[in-house]
């Protein structure tokens, strides 16, 4: 395989992985109900800034026309920040051997597919997990937003509902529910016992969270090991959970001598931003470039938004063990 083949190869991989990522945000986009955005917006640095006015509603009073006319404590109309993070990643490298695809009688472009199709299938999965965890872990740290009731049984309808009676009048603005299957196929045993009567109003899909879309996922951050192990359902606004530039790759191919072999390897840097709706990265405690731990951490997830209503949901907790 000539180096110039090699550099073909390289480009093909990377044009293929854009290509099948695209598809499967556009995908993916629809079938969570626009709750959670893989969007190509680019931002340089390690932090995205969003301003916004605060709320002034407190400076609503009643007055009297026929009292006193006194002096009255001026609202000050201030400005709050809503900030995203930028968070790398590596995928690779790949190894293989160019002389065995010849000896095999093998297309190029068969291999070149199939990493393509692995780092798409990757990167996806790490942006959708990252966002699940950073998500959970912000929501969870506004103890006014969950619903815990793992000390006395399962995640159940009642109890999702209860998690969105958290929003008060605003529980309409939940679009989508974020469940694990092993909470998914709980929901089915009580839709199949029909405690929940749902069988009774005839064309009614097996499950069906009031009316919102139901995104199955065992996504790690919707389980929670401990005693007792605990289930999370995780229930998101209208594009309250956001991954910037979820395309932005940079990849390389290298053959190299000195074995008995020519060895090539691919690898492949990766980059996306990710925002919630209504929290604000913490610059200093979680700082740049943040590990895994870091966006897991609740307190690294400022609430910018004074009203919990204006956040991107709330967060349902249940026994795992019932």
């Amino acid at each position: 395989m000539a180096l110039s083949n090699i550099k073909v190869y390289d480009e093909e991989i990377a044009g293929n992985t854009i290509e099948l990522l695209g598809q499967q945000i556009e995908k993916f986009n629809q079938a969570s109900g626009n709750a959670i955005i893989l969007s190509s917006n680019a931002w340089a640095g390690d932090y995205s800034k969003e301003s916004f006015y605060n709320q002034i509603a407190s400076a609503r009073r009643r007055v009297n026309r026929y009292g006193a006319n006194g002096d009255v404590t001026a609202t000050n109309l201030t400005q709050g920040e809503m900030v995203a993070v930028k968070i790398a990643g590596g995928f690779g490298p790949i190894l293989f051997e160019p002389a065995q695809l010849d000896w095999m009688q093998r297309n190029p472009g068969e291999a070149t597919m199939v990493i393509a199709e692995g780092f798409a299938n990757a990167l996806l999965a790490d942006q959708l997990n990252t966002a699940i965890m950073a998500a959970v872990a912000a929501v969870q740290n506004q103890s006014a937003l969950v619903n815990d009731v793992s000390g006395s049984g399962a995640i159940t309808y009642n109890a999702i509902n209860a998690s969105h009676a958290k929003f008060g009048d605003r529980s309409g603005a939940i679009v989508t529910d974020v469940m694990a299957s092993s909470v998914y196929h709980k929901l089915i045993d009580q839709n199949v016992t029909n405690s929940s009567r749902l069988f009774t109003a005839g064309d009614v899909r097996v499950v069906d969270i009031f009316g919102k879309i139901v995104v199955v996922s065992d996504i790690p951050a919707l389980y929670e090991a401990g005693t007792p192990n605990k289930d999370k359902v995780l229930s998101v606004v209208n594009q309250g959970i956001i991954v910037d530039d979820a395309s932005k790759i940079l990849t390389n191919l290298e053959t190299t001598n000195g074995k008995d072999r020519i060895e090539t390897t691919w690898q492949a840097d990766y980059s996306f931003g990710l925002r919630l709706k209504g929290y604000s990265w913490d610059t200093a405690n979680g700082g740049k470039s943040p590990s895994d731990a870091e966006i897991a951490t609740g307190a690294n997830w400022d609430k910018a938004m004074a009203e919990n209503k204006n956040t991107l949901g709330t967060l349902c907790v249940g026994s795992a063990d019932a």
